[in-house]
This record gives structure tokens, sequence and C-alpha cells, in this order.
């Protein structure tokens, strides 16, 4: 049985492109590479622009999920990956995204997720 049920990464990233984090197409682009680039198994995407700036995307993949949420007036975007299981490092998602963006710096959490044992979501890397 599996000490945990997958890692979900909380990523920072500053100092993005405007333009890049603004455009509707590119983010789902994006979402759909950085699926892609982890050998993840995408189901759908669905992205929605904010007005006057801004979008947020989710790509629904058959191990979880990668979702995104910008402020291009600030440079910033969140992030969440979630990835069920251990064949598929999250990291790499996170990587991809980060370069995608071209975030000057980053931040992230890693959490176990379904953590049977203590039954709370343990943090495994900080950075």
């Amino acid at each position: 049985m599996l000490s945990t049920l997958g890692k979900h990464i909380i990523l920072e990233m500053w100092g993005c492109c405007k333009d890049t984090i603004d455009n509707v197409e590119v983010v789902k682009e994006i979402l759909v590479k950085a699926t892609e680039s982890v050998k993840a198994t995408l189901v759908d995407v669905v992205c929605h622009r904010f007005s006057p700036y801004g979008v947020t995307g989710v790509a629904i993949l058959a191990e979880s999920h990668i979702a995104v949420h910008t402020w291009p007036e600030h440079g910033y975007a969140a992030a969440d990956i979630f990835i069920c299981g251990s064949a598929i490092n999250p990291r790499d998602a996170a990587s991809y995204m980060t370069e995608a963006f071209y975030a000057k710096e980053t931040s992230f959490l890693e959490l176990k997720r379904g953590d049977f044992v203590s039954r709370t979501p343990q943090m495994a890397v900080k950075s």
C-alpha cells in the first residue's frame, strides 16, 4: 500500500513576462506542454481571461490537475500541480512552467497528499 496518494506543489512565480501570462491561448498552450513534458494524460484544458487582465487555467489530468492563476499587473503567477501516484514528478512540470512564464524568481511548497498514517498533508519540500 502507498504511504501517500500523491504530491502537490504550490508554486509561486515572480517577475513573469506580462504578455505571456495575460494571453489565454499562450497559458493554455503552456498547460498542455507542461502536461506533455511529464508524460501525464491530458483529459481537458479550460482557461478564462479576466477583464481588464489575468488568466486562470486548469488542465484536468488522468493523474489529477495543473492549475494556474495570473496577475499580469504584478508579473505574478500562482500554480498548483497535484499528481497522484509516484510515476510522475510534479517538480518537472513546475520547472517547465517556470521557464515558459519567464519567471525571474520562484518558490514552492511540496506536500504529500493522502497520508494514511498521519491523516494530514505533510510538507515534503519548501524552497
